[in-house]
C-alpha cells in the first residue's frame, strides 16, 4: 500500500484513460450478463427440481 498520494494519482490516471462504452458495447455486455444470470438460474432450478422429485419419489 505505500504512499496515499501516489495511489490517488494512479486512480486519477486510470480514470483519465478510461473511456465510456458506446451503446452497442453496453447492450452486448448487458446481453451476456443476462444470459449468465438466466443460465445460473436454470441450473439452480433443474437441481432443485431433481432433488424434489427424488425426495417425493422415495
Amino acid at each position: 500500500m505505500g504512499n496515499p498520494r501516489q495511489m490517488l494519482r494512479d486512480m486519477a490516471n486510470t480514470l483519465k484513460l478510461a473511456k465510456k462504452s458506446d451503446r452497442d458495447d453496453y447492450t452486448q455486455h448487458l446481453r451476456l450478463v443476462l444470459l449468465g444470470i438466466a443460465a445460473i438460474g436454470t441450473i439452480g432450478f433443474i437441481i432443485q427440481f431433481v432433488f424434489s422429485v427424488i425426495t417425493y419419489g422415495i
